[in-house]
């Protein structure tokens, strides 16, 4: 198992060990062990599994708001998909700055969001699966979003129009929106 850094501190992609023969593959999707060896120590409390049936369906921009943040592991198990981590910590060195990773049941990779950093994915191809673990129980009460397509966050996904739930189309803006993530600094 092997950690890729990226642009945004903290985020990272999880490319699993995957061991091939002529049977098919095994691969360890997460190890409590070598998590910790990697210097991630997130104890998952929850697993969510989606099922999108059409390409170009749009998820997000998703968090909860402290104390209930989630740090979440994505990945893709059937399908295509590109995942999309925003960083919504005021103070931040990337405050409102964005990744895209492509994963996808092929290349099995993962992205790992730490809490503080918003959600979202769409779909690149027809019946996806997505499955992420969180670190804390979902709370309506604390359930959150900001508009997709947001331009202070800018986010460029690759589909001119997404298929969106009410809940998205009726996202606010990161300008409207209550997000109560503070950067704490190197340390946290």
């Amino acid at each position: 198992m092997k950690k890729i850094e990226t642009e945004l501190k903290d985020v990272f992609i999880i490319e699993p060990t995957v061991f091939g023969d002529a049977r098919g593959w095994f691969m360890e999707t997460y190890s409590a062990i070598k998590f910790n060896e990697m210097g991630i120590d997130t104890v998952f409390v929850q697993d969510n599994h989606s099922m999108s049936t059409k390409k170009g369906v749009l998820r997000g921009l998703h968090f909860q708001n402290q104390p209930m943040a989630q740090t979440k592991l994505v990945r893709c198990t059937k399908g295509i998909i590109i995942d999309v981590a925003v960083d919504l910590r005021v103070g931040s060195p990337t405050y409102k700055k964005w990744i895209a990773v492509e994963l996808s049941e092929e290349n099995k990779k993962q992205l790992y969001l730490p809490q503080g950093f918003a959600h979202g994915f769409i779909t690149m191809s027809d019946d996806v699966e997505v499955q992420y673990k969180v670190d804390k129980f979902y709370s309506k009460e604390h359930d959150r979003s900001v508009r997709f397509d947001d331009a202070t966050i800018g986010v460029d996904w690759p589909v001119d129009q997404p298929i969106l739930s009410e809940k998205d189309l009726s996202a606010p803006l990161l300008k409207d929106s209550d997000v109560n993530f503070i950067y704490q600094g190197e340390n946290k």
